[in-house]
């Protein structure tokens, strides 16, 4: 992917724009009400899953009244490629104990599953006074592991897709939509 001729060639495989930025808006400004709701004026910790879910979790915690802390942890699954390598590798860890903490992971989409299962055990095992998921993205055609959110912004098909943080091969994350990827060559 690092190797791109132009940004023609890049642009080229974008398909088309699936959920569009008033879409995406406006169903943050619906999660972070049901946040609020959720846990009623007591403080939280969102943690982002890095990379893709840094710009929902920049929107996310604007939506939100309740007093909120943020965290980060990395994991990685996909590498350089379009299609999951079904390895989890946690490159990032969080770094406070979450055990005084009521815990919000904020993830860019669901596909297999087996990220996400991964990281809500890892956390789970820390012993945070409560737990709640909230994903941008559900891709359930594609699940592995049985896993749902607590939370799901949008249901989609199967499709790979790229922007407003997601990527492929780290393009594509300014984009202030989510579009399909045509991921063939």
């Amino acid at each position: 992917m690092k190797n791109i001729d132009s940004v023609e060639a890049l642009n080229s495989k974008i398909k088309r724009v699936i959920i569009t930025k008033e879409e995406i808006a406006e169903a943050i400004s619906r999660a972070g009400k049901e946040i609020d709701k959720i846990y009623d004026g007591r403080p939280i910790l969102l943690v982002s899953v890095l990379k893709g879910a840094f710009v929902f979790m920049a929107d996310l915690c604007r939506a939100v009244s309740v007093p909120c802390e943020i965290g980060f942890m990395c994991a990685k699954s996909y590498y350089e490629g379009t299609v999951s390598s079904g390895v989890v590798q946690i490159t990032m860890d969080i770094d406070r104990d979450v055990s005084d903490y009521h815990v919000v992971i904020v993830e860019d989409i669901i596909d297999t599953g087996r990220t996400l299962n991964d990281i809500v055990n890892l956390l789970k095992a820390r012993n945070p006074i409560s737990m709640h998921v909230v994903t941008l993205l559900d891709k359930p055609e594609r699940r592995i592991v049985d896993f749902k959110a607590d939370i799901s912004l949008f249901t989609i098909p199967d499709y790979f897709v790229i922007g407003y943080g997601l990527d492929c091969g780290e393009y594509f994350r300014n984009l202030p939509y989510i579009a399909e990827y045509e991921d063939r060559d």
